[in-house]
């Protein structure tokens, strides 16, 4: 079976890089590697979401679902430093990058954890358990529809009562399907952006 992205323990030998996020507001140098998610340069998905959300809320906890080396999470972080983030990816090596990259940039108010395994959901207390007051992420869609459905159920599920969910998939990729599916979950979403074939989608959380 062909390595993906999404497999905790990557088979690809290293190779290390660096890419670097320069935005209005901010520029980040990141550490990247062989057997993560677009380790050559910031996916343009992600670029075109940090590009287009409104600044996150400035307390609580937010939460980057499939961080990756982290280049979403320490946007999060640098623009909202007085609330915690949280970054969640299953791929061990690109944990140990976003860390590296948190320490190396200096952003001491973002933190990354492993996605507990389905079926065994984080303890209370946990940075994971939420409540989240907002929720960004480029998501994995290449995990296949019914399995991001699953993962986005569970963690949209955690946000705080009106807070507000952007996610970033480009249209060739089921971008609309996703809305779709999201209304009919019962998650009101709206296409708050759409550029180079990207659709910026903002769901908002009703219990």
């Amino acid at each position: 079976m062909a390595p993906h992205y999404f497999d905790p323990d990557p088979a690809a030998p290293s190779r290390a890089a660096t890419v670097t996020l320069v935005l209005p507001d901010l520029h980040l140098r990141l550490d990247t590697d062989r057997g993560v998610f677009s380790p050559d340069r910031v996916d343009l998905g992600t670029r075109i979401l940090l590009e287009t959300v409104p600044p996150p809320p400035d307390r609580g906890t937010l939460l980057d679902l499939g961080c990756g080396y982290g280049p979403i999470a320490l946007t999060m972080a640098r623009r909202a430093p007085h609330a915690a983030v949280v970054g969640v990816d299953t791929n061990r090596r690109a944990l140990d990058l976003a860390r590296r990259n948190a320490a190396a940039n200096g952003v001491a108010n973002a933190s990354f954890h492993a996605a507990p395994a389905a079926g065994n959901p984080p303890q209370p207390g946990s940075p994971l358990a939420g409540p989240f007051a907002a929720l960004w992420s480029n998501p994995p869609i290449r995990i296949g529809k019914q399995a991001l459905h699953a993962l986005l159920a569970i963690w949209l599920s955690r946000l705080e009562e009106g807070a507000h969910a952007h996610l970033v998939v480009h249209k060739h990729l089921g971008a609309d399907s996703l809305h779709r599916w999201l209304e009919e979950t019962g998650r009101p979403t709206e296409r708050v952006a759409s550029r180079a074939g990207y659709r910026i989608l903002r769901t908002t959380h009703h219990a």
